[in-house]
């Protein structure tokens, strides 16, 4: 399964909870129980999950600690999903946002065995995790970055200046960015986490680490020094432009907790002073907005050709 943050294919973020931080209100982690809110403890689907956590005043939401999406500050839970989360379920009636940290590769098949209500994580659409889940309208749309020593001395722009270079580039381990080392044909190195992908960086290892820009830019500006973050991107993998966009998770039978959540996300994405007012304190802007054609359904189906 390819990492979250990932682009049409997907473009990969995964973070140690301890990694960054931010400041979390009216929420808190619950990361030793196994069930989640509502009905999450018998695997969900069995009666209106929306209105068991209404009733229940919480939910619970799987995340993987991805700073700046979903992750931990000193115990609270914080970054710009879960303040979408807050605003959004708040608005449904659900005051309270719990937490449960899961691995990245675990989160949707945690979300279908009943240990969460929803997934927290800005996880891209792709087709296969379609095939598993329910993904909410698109959230945030995402673009490629690398992150290089100081001074980009090798030049670097993107993923093509690899090609042929002699040079390693660091990806995510399940993230889109190894694919399209692989689909490329580029040396590369897997990495298990961001800040593995740092020291692969600073060690000499690679030229240059391939993530998505926000998660660059965020560690750039609050956590590493000596280094800078390329302008962003969209790969191009044979000819066909790489889009793609993050969203939240919903088991496929809560159709009542998704379609009342695409509802106000739907108020929230149509106004950009709104969204700013929430995703902004994480180093999201207007750029992020997904577009009106990029559809979930679009992204779930694989052909990006309306896209191009």
């Amino acid at each position: 399964m390819h990492n979250r943050r990932t682009f049409v294919r997907g473009s990969g973020l995964v973070l140690s909870a301890a990694a960054l931080g931010g400041l979390a209100a009216c929420s808190q982690t619950n990361q030793n129980t196994g069930g989640g809110g509502g009905g999450a403890s018998d695997g969900g689907g069995g009666g209106d999950l929306l209105s068991q956590l209404q009733e229940k005043g919480s939910i619970t939401v799987g995340f993987a600690g991805e700073a700046p999406y979903s992750f931990e500050d000193g115990g609270e839970l914080t970054g710009a999903t879960l303040s979408m989360h807050r605003e959004i379920f708040g608005e449904l009636g659900i005051d309270t946002v719990e937490g449960k940290l899961t691995d990245w590769n675990s989160l949707i098949p945690g979300l279908n065995a009943g240990q969460f209500d929803a997934v927290s994580a800005g996880m891209s659409i792709l087709p296969e995790r379609c095939a598993e889940a329910a993904f909410s309208h698109p959230e945030f749309q995402y673009t490629t970055a690398l992150m290089v020593p100081e001074g980009n001395p090798d030049g670097l722009k993107d993923m093509h200046s690899f090609v042929d270079s002699g040079l390693t580039v660091a990806t995510m381990s399940g993230a889109i960015e190894s694919t399209y080392a692989e689909d490329l044909g580029l040396d590369s190195i897997e990495v298990g986490g961001p800040q593995d992908g740092v020291d692969a960086l600073k060690a000499g290892n690679a030229a240059a680490f391939a993530l998505t820009a926000i998660s660059l830019n965020w560690l750039a500006d609050n956590t590493v020094d000596g280094v800078e973050v390329t302008e962003s991107f969209v790969a191009d993998i044979n000819d066909v432009k790489q889009f793609g966009a993050g969203a939240t998770v919903f088991r496929k039978d809560d159709t009542s907790l998704l379609d009342a959540y695409n509802e106000k996300l739907d108020e929230i994405i149509a106004d950009p002073e709104r969204y700013l007012s929430i995703v902004g304190d994480f180093g999201f802007t207007e750029q992020e907005l997904p577009p009106e054609d990029m559809t979930t359904e679009i992204l779930c189906s694989g052909d990006l050709s309306s896209l191009q």
